[in-house]
């Protein structure tokens, strides 16, 4: 960039940030309440666009002024639908509510809106420190968490660019366009940023590569093909702060020297597609994508390209062939998509949050970014948390400590990958959580590695035989030595980190394994063959048919004594009778292996009398 053109790019960012800024200062001279909505996906499935109809009636039947706006996901998936009330006059500082039906927005409505009571009893916290209601912040849930790639979800209009702008948005940016593309690179690499999709390649070097390619039509890309299970970290942040993965791939492709870039986004997220379309056609009426980048030289025309939903797609060789019409399939690398990728041209493929990372470090400096993380894991790291928890492998409580960072969980066993956490209790089974991890890595096979292909079958095979109760000697030695094998020979991700689950689950939680071949039982009592329901009579209830109604094939019977049995021949161990009986009676068990349940014989009908009873009818 030319030191005469810089001053023209500031001023022409200024002009849109001086107007962005005039709406937000318009908006906060307004006393009227305003009530930010989430409506990203977690939000929607929850019932967030029935709770913003509600508000919207309740306002205008009752005349009031206030204003209702939808923003993106603030990361409390499930406490959604999550509603923030901002109402100055009232006296409160902004209102953090949480699990808001369509009911509650009209008592809300009535009594805080209209009769100045908060209702502090649905009160989750307040946004900002106060004096009057504890703040989120001080929550366990938030005060141990710093947010940079998830700053502005939750707080900005996903689909107002001015909103994005307003809180500081392009201006990293406008700041890229006045230094040269090696300064970039350097502080990119200086600052340490790794890959966050899941390998953890050093960002400022893949970078580099590209840059140092030849010259030629060189190709950004933003893999947005997220589909590990219990992962929807990308689709939260696109759904929520869209622009500022933009900018990022902005800076990016003025590093390197690319004038085209894409965003590959599943096509099972469509409201994910819907904002980030949006998004750009925004970003270029604003001229801050497009030709003549904020009166620069720069050019960048950004399109989305909805992938069809294939695990391996995520790889980045099998999302070039993806992309290019072929079968999403790896192919063996060098050379590398950096130097000879999309089309055969130089292409740089970074993750959602390993883009939307790239502003903050250019705004705030390198140095800046290193006192976040540790030494080796500079910044933050974007996960989502599911499964047995209040708030790619399978790690024990011992472990709850380990630092959540590429080398620590590596050593441990398992993997950073793109960010997915599932939490299990002690309940669960862990030879089928690995049947399950299993299942799905077998089917999201490309088919290419015949390790992979077919490797992965027979571990699946060996953990359904032993889930089933018909484990052998040797299968245990067999896992591990076919896992082994299948890391080594297949190509891409899918299939070397296929046998983590398997591994892992073998080294921290062998004796469950053992329990299943040796013992026919499943300690975590969740493999059906291995277990069996039985009523006991001690604390069943005469005269409750509260498990005969819900059995779906009549295995519940009635004894001798009024007390009721479980046929074990017709019983599919479906668990309602156990969900049904009475918490006062609890006389449901549940135990393994089935040779622990006592045998209740199931009274003979008398023929004659069922003749009898039939003649009289």
């Amino acid at each position: 960039m030319k030191p005469e053109n810089k001053d023209q790019i500031y001023q022409q960012f200024e002009a849109i940030r001086r107007q962005a800024e005039e709406r937000r200062d318009a908006a906060r001279r307004d006393p009227s309440p305003t009530i930010l909505i989430g409506t990203a996906t977690c939000g929607i499935a929850s019932g967030a666009l029935d709770t913003k109809l509600a508000f919207e009636q309740a306002i205008l039947e009752q005349g009031l002024d206030a204003r209702v706006r939808t923003v993106g996901c603030i990361g409390h998936c499930y406490a959604e639908p999550v509603v923030i009330i901002d109402y100055p006059q009232s006296g409160f500082p902004p209102i953090f509510y949480h699990e808001v039906t369509a009911g509650k927005a009209r008592m809300l409505v009535k009594h805080f809106l209209e009769g100045g009571d908060p209702l502090f009893e649905h009160v989750y916290g307040a946004m900002v420190e106060n004096d009057m209601i504890p703040s989120v912040m001080e929550f366990s849930r938030f005060n141990q968490e710093k947010r940079v790639v998830m700053e502005k979800c939750g707080h900005i209009d996903p689909e107002d660019i001015y909103d994005y702008i307003a809180h500081g948005g392009y201006a990293a940016l406008a700041k890229a366009l006045t230094l040269d593309p090696e300064t970039i690179i350097d502080e990119i690499k200086t600052c340490g940023l790794r890959g966050r999709g899941g390998a953890g390649f050093p960002t400022g070097r893949k970078w580099e590569l590209a840059a140092d390619s030849p010259e030629g039509d060189k190709i950004i890309v933003c893999n947005a093909d997220e589909g590990d299970p219990g992962a929807y970290m990308d689709r939260t942040i696109l759904e929520s702060n869209p622009h500022q993965v933009l900018e990022g791939m902005a800076i990016c492709a003025l590093a390197v020297g690319a004038h085209k870039a894409i965003v590959y986004v599943r096509s099972e997220y469509p409201l994910a597609v819907k904002i980030v379309s949006g998004a750009i056609a925004q970003a270029k009426t604003l001229g801050l994508l497009g030709s003549g980048i904020l009166n620069s030289a720069f050019n960048l025309e950004i399109e989305v390209f909805q992938g069809s939903g294939a695990f391996v797609c995520g790889e980045e060789t099998g999302l070039i062939q993806s992309i290019e019409g072929f079968r999403g399939m790896p192919r063996s690398r060098p050379p590398y998509p950096a130097q000879e990728g999309l089309y055969g041209q130089p292409t740089v493929i970074n993750n959602v949050k390993t883009l939307a990372s790239v502003p903050p470090i250019i705004a705030n400096g390198a140095a800046w970014y290193r006192t976040i993380g540790t030494e080796n894991s500079p910044g933050t790291a974007v996960f989502s948390v599911v499964g047995d928890v209040v708030s790619g492998g399978c790690l024990p409580e011992t472990f709850l400590d380990t630092p959540i960072d590429f080398d620590s969980l590596t050593t441990a066993g398992a993997m950073m990958g793109s960010g997915g956490m599932v939490v299990m209790d002690e309940d669960s089974c862990m030879v089928d959580v690995a049947r399950y991890f299993l299942d799905f890595t077998q089917k999201e096979s490309c088919g290419k590695c015949t390790f992979c292909r077919i490797g992965t079958r027979h571990l699946l095979d060996i953990l359904q035989r032993i889930t089933t109760g018909e484990g052998r000697t040797g299968d245990l030695e067999q896992l591990e030595q076919l896992s082994e094998d299948i890391k080594d020979g297949s190509l891409c991700g899918l299939g070397k980190t296929a046998p983590n689950p398997v591994l892992t689950s073998l080294k921290y939680f062998r004796d469950e394994y053992e329990a299943h071949i040796n013992e026919k039982r499943c300690p975590g009592m969740m493999c059906r063959p291995l277990m069996t329901y039985y009523i006991d009579l001690d604390k069943c209830a005469r005269g409750c048919d509260a498990c005969v109604g819900c059995c779906p094939t009549e295995a519940v019977f009635t004894t001798s004594t009024r007390k009721k049995g479980i046929d074990q021949d017709l019983c599919v161990k479906c668990g309602e009778c156990m969900v049904a009986c009475p918490p006062q009676y609890d006389a449901v068990r549940k135990v393994s292996p089935p040779g622990l349940a006592p045998v209740i014989e199931r009274p003979v009908k008398n023929p004659d009398a069922s003749k009898k009873a039939s003649d009289n009818s």
